[in-house]
């Protein structure tokens, strides 16, 4: 059973920048689907950006323009810009391998104004 651990959450101010990293404790390929969900208080699970199987990039409108989701051989990041108050939330790591979901465990985001 593959393993997800995010980091880079923590506190920044409305217009700051978060990288945040999602280690898996072995190798992503092409053919996996890789994204980040945030959940806010109160609120649903989201998509906020991911890749698709043969690298096909899907974003929420709300964070097109600030965010970039990219991924390396066992590493996914988000790397968020401009970031809003409404950016605030629990932000977790999503794999899909061979059709079997695994989550993160999530990290904080919190945005200030």
């Amino acid at each position: 059973q593959v393993q997800l651990v995010e980091s880079g959450g923590g506190l920044v101010q409305a217009g700051g920048s978060l990288r945040l990293s999602c280690a898996a404790s072995r190798s992503i390929f092409s053919i996996d689907d890789v994204g980040w969900y945030r959940q806010a208080p109160g609120k649903q699970r989201e998509l906020v950006a991911s890749i698709f199987s043969g690298g096909i990039l899907r974003y929420a409108d709300s964070v097109k323009g600030r965010f970039t989701i990219s991924r390396d051989r066992n590493t996914v990041n988000l790397q968020m810009n401009s970031l809003k108050p409404e950016d605030t939330g629990v932000y977790y790591c999503k794999l899909l391998q061979r059709g079997l979901p695994t989550w993160g465990q999530g990290t904080q985001v919190t945005v200030s104004s």
